[in-house]
C-alpha cells in the first residue's frame, strides 16, 4: 500500500476501484451517453481517450491529470451527481481546473445524498503508480491510499 497527500476540493471518504487515464478527461464527451441517452453503466464515451473509452465510470475512483474540453464541464459533473451517474471520486494528479471544481463544489452543496470526494495536487508519482483495478481509499484531509 502507498499513500499520497493531496488537497481536498470536496470532502468525503470512499473506497473504490481505480480507473486511470494519463490523458486529459473530457467531461462532456465522456459522460454524455450516460446523461442524455441512459447508459446505465456510465461507460466513457470519449473516443479520443483510448485509456478510458468504453470503460464503466460509475462508482469508480477516476484518477486523472486534469479535465479538458468544453466549458460545460462543471455542469456535466453536477448533473452526473444529481442523476447518480458519477464516479465515486475524482483524483487529480495536477491542480483541478475552475470548471471541474465548480461542478464538484456545486454538487457537494446542492445534491443531497450523493458524495463525490475530489482531491487534487496528488502529483505525477500518483498517476504513474496507480493502475486500473487497484483499490483506492480516500480519507479525511486529502490522504489517498492505493493498494
Amino acid at each position: 500500500m502507498k499513500q499520497f497527500q493531496g488537497r481536498v476540493v470536496t470532502p468525503g471518504e470512499v473506497t473504490a476501484e481505480a480507473v486511470v487515464t494519463t490523458a486529459g478527461f473530457n467531461t462532456l464527451a465522456s459522460l454524455q451517453m450516460a446523461l442524455q441517452f441512459g447508459d446505465k453503466e456510465v461507460k466513457c464515451g470519449d473516443q479520443s481517450n483510448k485509456e478510458l473509452y468504453g470503460k464503466p465510470l460509475l462508482g469508480k475512483a477516476l484518477c486523472l491529470p486534469q479535465t479538458i474540453g468544453s466549458t460545460t464541464g462543471g455542469l456535466v459533473l453536477y448533473c452526473a451527481c444529481a442523476m447518480e451517474k458519477n464516479p465515486a471520486c475524482l483524483l487529480f494528479a495536477n491542480h483541478i481546473d475552475s470548471l471541474a471544481a465548480a461542478g464538484a463544489v456545486l454538487a457537494d452543496v446542492w445534491v443531497e445524498g450523493v458524495s463525490m470526494p475530489v482531491v487534487d495536487s496528488l502529483g505525477d508519482e500518483f498517476l504513474s503508480y496507480v493502475k486500473d483495478g487497484m483499490k483506492i481509499t480516500v480519507k479525511e484531509g486529502g490522504v489517498v491510499e492505493v493498494e
